[in-house]
């Protein structure tokens, strides 16, 4: 080409590809308490600290019962898709999908080994979730969620 090209050359440079894992290391968080809806406290009003165990069994727990895209803190990879999981046109299919957006959500991290022994328990326009989460260098853990159709719904509109 000639030097007075009306666009400029350039050679594209190589991407770096991250060649370490992602890391595996649980870190103690603060205590979530889930009845309260609040981070517990001590009687002088300080946070409590728990283990990396903890942190992550609480973060599982977060992650299962956020729905992805609507809360403008979280980046797109955090949630689940309960609404359109539970716009399918049968149980059967209902469950199959909040099967897989539960498991696609949890896998994200890198600390779970995986997620599996889903059971199901409808009653009316909820569906009752239980499932089995195992962290990598941790025992399993039973996690469980209880899902309102209609108020899943609500969020749609």
């Amino acid at each position: 080409m000639s030097d007075k090209a009306l666009f400029p050359t350039f050679d594209v440079p190589d991407f770096a590809v991250q060649t370490e894992p992602a890391e595996e290391k649980y870190y103690s968080s603060v205590l979530w308490d889930i009845k309260k809806g609040d981070f517990s406290r001590d009687g002088a009003n300080r946070m409590v600290k728990n283990n990396g165990r903890d942190a992550y069994m609480q973060w599982c727990y977060k992650v299962v019962n956020t729905e992805r895209y609507v809360h403008l803190a979280y980046p797109d990879f955090i949630g689940v898709e309960m609404i359109e999981a539970t716009g399918q046109p049968t149980n059967d299919a209902v469950e199959s999908c909040i099967e897989r957006t539960i498991s696609e959500a949890l896998l994200v991290n890198a600390r779970t080994e995986y997620v599996r022994d889903f059971s199901f328990t409808w009653n009316g326009d909820s569906v009752y979730c239980e499932f089995t989460v195992k962290g990598k260098n941790w025992d399993e853990f039973k996690l469980s969620t209880n899902i309102d159709l209609e108020e899943v719904t609500e969020h749609v509109t």
